[in-house]
C-alpha cells in the first residue's frame, strides 16, 4: 500500500496545467493524529451497530472513493479524466487507510482539488481582462453531474470560458457596463479563491467521513466537533452568545438581524449592516483582527459563557470603508433560536357568506432540549410543548380547524413526532421500530385525551422528512385528519447520536460524533414510508424532481419493506369525506389563475431541466428575459385588477397592490450577483417580498380544511364517521 501512496503523491504532485498566477496558492493541509483515530473508532462502530451491516473492505473502499470525488468536484468542472485516473491507485485503499491510521491518500486528494480550484479562478480572472462576443450562438451546460471527465486542459479551460462568459451575460442583462462586471466578477474570483485558502483540515476530514458513512447509507453522517455544536442548538433552539443573525458580505462578517430581547438588540448600540472588524474577550482582552475570516471562525470568538464579555469593534453601516469604527460591549446570555420554533397565524376563508377560521401552525423542525430534560429543567424547549400552547391559544381565537405546516421540516426528535401526535389522538401506538436484529418496538403516545378534537390537516412537501412522516402518515392512519400537498422525501430511517468523546472518555471534544441509522420505522399499518414516502390525501402540484430529490434519489437507500400491523383504535373514517372535498379542490383551483400560472411556471422548470443547457447568445437571452418580464407583468395587472374587484377602490389600496406588483416583477428578474455581493439591507427586502408573496399552497389548504367543517356541520353522519368521538359529544349537548 506504502508504494501505491507514494505513487500516488508523486503522480498528483507532478501534473500541471497551463500557466497560472502564482500569487495565490491554498495551503497543504495535513490530517491530524486525532482525526485518523476519530476515522478508525468510527469503522468500528459502524462496522458493529449499524442497522445496514456493510464491512469496511475494498467493494466499500470503491463506493467511499467515488462519492469523495463527487463531493469535491460533483459537476466535473476542476478535475480532468488524466487527474482521475491518478487518484485511481487509492480506490481500493481507503479502507486500509482508515483502519491504518493513514489518511495521507484523501488528504492528498483534497490538496489537488484546491490546486485546481486555485488555477481555475485564476483562469477566469484572466478572462475578465478579454471580454466576450455574445453574437456568437453559444450553449452552456446547467447539469454536468452526468457528464464525463474532461479529457484535456483545454476541454477544462473552454467549460470555464463558457461559464465566466455566462457569469458576465447576466450581469450585462441585469444593466451593469462592463466596467461594472469586471469590478463584480473580478471580486466574486477573488472572493473564490479567498475561500479556499480558508480550508481547514477539520473540513477536509468531515468531507472524507462523510463520504464513508453516506456510502453506507445516506442518513448516516460524522459531524466534527463544530458541526456536533451546532447540532445541539439547532435541537435545543438556544446557545449563549449576543442574539445576532450574521451573514458574510465580502470580506466582512455583516450584522443581518438583531433578536429581540438579546444583548445585542438591547445595547441599541448595533444595526442591521454593522461590519465586524474586530472581536475580544472581556474589557482588557487582546483584540482579534477577524476581516477575510470565515463567519464560522467568527461566531465561535462571539460566542461564550453565560455573563462573560464580548468586545465587538465595528465599521457602522452607513460608514464607508474607512469610517470611524466603534467599540461596543456586550454581556453573553442565552439565546433562543426563534426562527425555528412553532408559530401560529390565522386564515379566514369565505364559503356562501360564512366565514371559517383556520389556525396555522408552522412547525419547521421537531426539535428539543435533550440535555435539559435529562436534568430535570421543568421549562425544556419541546416542539410538543410549544404546539400544545399554540393550541390553547387557537381555543381562545375560536378557529374552527387546524393545519400542522410541516413543509420543508426535515425531522428530529422521534419522541416529539409521538408525542405531538398524542396531541391529536390522545393514547395510541404511534409508530413501530425495528432494529438490526429484527426486534420490533412500539412507539405510542401516552395522553389521557387529546388535546385538539376539532378538524386537523397536516401540510407536506418533498421536504417533509423523518419525524414529519412519521406524525403525517399516524394522522392518515388513525383517520384523523386530512394530509395535504405532495409526497414526502421518504425516509423510513431512525438515527441516534453516537458522542465518541464519552465512548473512549476524552476530557476535550476531539474526535466528533457519529449520527448512525441504528432501526428502520413502520406505520401502524405495517408499511413504511421508506422511499415511497407518505402520500398526501389531496395532491398538490409538485415543484420537485423527484429523481434528484428523496430518499428515491439515493442509489444506497433501504428497500421499501412491510411488517404486521398492530392493534389500534382509528379516531375517525375519512373514506366518505376526502372524494367531496377533492372535488371542491379540483372545481376551485381549476378556476384560480394562480395555480395556473403555477401548473404554467412547473412545466418550464421541467423543460430546462430536461434541455440542460443555457443559451450565451444575448439576443437569444435577452429576448427570453423580455418574453418572462411581460408574462410577469401580465399576471400582476390580472392580480391587481381581480384584488380591485372584491375591495374598495381606495388609493391606498391601489398603490399598494402597485407596489406589490413591482416587488414581484423585481423578484423575478436576474440581477447576476449571489446573495454576498448584495448588500444586506437589498437581501433583507428581497426576503420579505418573497415572505409577503401568496403562499398559494397553504391558502389552498386552509380553504380545504374550511370545506371539512362546512361538510361536517351540514352533515351529522358524516360528522360521525370522520370524528365519532366529537359526533357523539355534539349530540349529547344537543338533547
Amino acid at each position: 500500500m506504502k508504494m501505491k501512496l507514494l505513487a500516488l503523491l508523486i503522480l498528483i504532485g507532478g501534473s500541471t496545467h497551463a500557466a497560472t498566477s502564482e500569487a495565490v496558492a491554498a495551503p497543504t493541509l495535513l490530517p491530524l493524529v486525532q482525526q485518523a483515530q476519530a476515522a478508525k473508532i468510527s469503522a468500528e462502530i459502524l462496522t458493529r451497530n449499524h442497522y445496514k451491516k456493510v464491512p469496511l473492505d475494498d467493494a466499500l473502499s470503491q463506493k467511499i472513493f467515488d462519492r469523495y470525488l463527487k463531493d469535491m468536484d460533483g459537476e466535473k468542472l476542476f478535475f480532468t479524466q488524466a487527474d482521475v485516473d491518478a487518484f485511481s491507485v487509492a480506490r481500493n485503499k481507503l479502507d486500509d487507510a482508515i483502519y491504518g491510521d493513514d489518511l495521507k491518500a484523501p488528504f492528498t486528494m483534497f490538496n489537488h482539488y484546491q490546486r485546481r480550484v486555485v488555477e481555475r479562478f485564476t483562469y477566469s480572472g484572466e478572462l475578465l481582462k478579454k471580454g466576450f462576443d455574445f453574437s456568437d450562438k453559444e450553449t452552456y451546460q446547467i447539469d454536468r453531474e452526468k457528464a464525463a471527465w474532461p479529457a484535456s486542459v483545454a476541454e477544462l479551460q473552454d467549460l470555464w470560458r463558457k461559464r465566466v462568459k455566462g457569469d458576465w451575460l447576466r450581469l450585462k442583462l441585469a444593466g451593469s457596463d462592463d466596467k461594472a462586471i469586471r469590478a463584480t466578477l473580478g471580486k466574486r474570483y477573488d472572493k473564490a479563491l479567498s475561500r479556499a485558502a480558508k480550508v481547514k483540515s477539520d473540513d477536509v476530514f468531515q468531507l472524507f467521513m462523510n463520504a464513508y458513512t453516506m456510502s453506507i447509507e445516506p442518513h448516516t453522517n460524522y459531524l466534527g466537533p463544530k458541526a456536533s455544536e451546532e447540532f445541539d442548538i439547532s435541537m435545543r433552539l438556544s446557545l449563549f452568545g449576543i442574539g445576532a443573525v450574521l451573514s458574510e458580505n465580502e470580506e466582512y462578517t455583516t450584522i443581518r438581524e438583531l433578536v429581540a430581547g438579546g444583548p445585542a438588540a438591547l445595547s441599541n448600540k448595533l444595526k442591521v449592516g454593522d461590519r465586524i472588524v474586530r472581536v475580544g474577550e472581556g474589557a482588557g482582552g487582546t483584540m482579534t483582527d477577524v476581516v477575510g475570516w470565515r463567519i464560522n471562525d467568527v461566531v465561535e470568538l462571539i460566542r461564550g459563557n453565560k455573563g462573560s464579555q464580548v468586545v465587538l469593534e465595528i465599521l457602522p453601516a452607513t460608514a464607508g470603508v474607512d469610517g470611524k469604527q466603534e467599540r461596543v460591549s456586550l454581556v453573553r446570555d442565552k439565546i433562543n433560536v426563534s426562527q425555528q420554533a412553532a408559530k401560529k397565524s390565522i386564515i379566514q376563508t369565505k364559503n356562501g357568506g360564512v366565514t371559517r377560521q383556520v389556525g396555522v401552525i408552522s412547525l419547521p423542525v421537531f426539535y428539543l432540549d435533550f440535555d435539559a430534560r435529562t436534568r430535570g429543567d421543568t421549562d425544556f424547549k419541546s416542539a410538543t410543548r410549544d404546539v400544545a400552547k399554540l393550541l390553547e391559544e387557537l381555543k381562545k381565537d375560536n378557529v374552527d380547524s387546524v393545519l400542522i405546516d410541516l413543509r420543508n421540516n426535515g425531522g428530529g426528535a422521534l419522541t416529539e413526532a409521538v408525542e405531538l401526535t398524542g396531541l391529536f389522538i390522545g393514547k395510541g401506538p404511534v409508530v413501530q421500530q425495528r432494529n438490526s436484529q429484527g426486534a420490533i418496538r412500539i412507539e405510542a403516545a401516552e395522553n389521557a385525551a387529546p388535546a385538539w378534537t376539532k378538524p386537523v390537516g397536516v401540510l407536506i412537501n418533498r421536504g417533509s422528512a423523518s419525524a414529519s412522516e412519521i406524525f403525517a402518515a399516524a394522522i392518515q392512519d388513525y383517520g384523523r385528519g386530512v394530509v395535504i400537498g405532495e409526497t414526502s422525501f421518504g425516509k423510513g430511517t431512525v438515527q441516534t447520536l453516537v458522542n465518541l468523546d464519552k465512548l473512549i472518555k476524552s476530557d476535550k471534544p476531539r474526535f466528533g460524533e457519529l449520527k448512525m441509522t441504528v432501526a428502520q420505522f413502520f406505520r401502524v399499518n405495517g408499511g413504511t414510508t421508506q422511499l415511497r414516502g407518505v402520500v398526501p390525501d389531496i395532491s398538490l402540484p409538485s415543484t420537485t424532481d423527484r429523481d434528484e430529490f428523496g430518499e428515491s434519489s439515493y442509489g444506497n437507500a433501504l428497500p421499501w419493506a412491510q411488517i404486521p400491523a398492530i392493534t389500534y383504535r382509528p379516531a375517525g373514517d375519512l373514506t366518505e369525506l376526502l372524494p367531496m372535498l377533492k372535488i371542491r379542490h379540483d372545481t376551485r383551483i381549476g378556476q384560480d389563475k394562480e395555480f395556473a400560472y403555477l401548473l404554467e411556471d412547473i412545466a418550464e422548470v421541467q423543460a430546462k431541466r430536461k434541455g440542460n443547457v443555457i443559451s450565451l447568445n444575448e439576443a437569444v437571452r435577452r429576448k427570453e428575459r423580455d418574453t418572462q418580464d411581460a408574462r410577469t407583468k401580465l399576471r400582476e395587472a390580472g392580480k391587481e385588477n381581480a384584488a380591485a374587484e372584491k375591495s374598495s377602490a381606495k388609493a391606498g389600496d391601489k398603490a399598494e397592490r402597485s407596489a406589490t406588483a413591482r416587488a414581484a416583477l423585481k423578484l423575478q428578474q436576474d440581477d447576476g450577483l449571489q446573495a454576498n455581493e448584495r448588500n444586506v439591507t437589498a437581501n433583507l427586502a428581497a426576503e420579505k417580498a418573497r415572505k409577503d408573496e401568496k403562499d398559494i399552497y397553504l391558502n389552498e389548504a386552509a380553504e380545504i380544511l374550511g370545506d371539512e367543517v362546512e361538510l361536517l356541520k351540514s352533515n351529522v353522519r358524516l360528522a360521525s364517521r370522520v370524528q365519532p368521538g366529537v359526533a357523539s359529544e355534539v349530540r349529547q349537548k344537543a338533547n
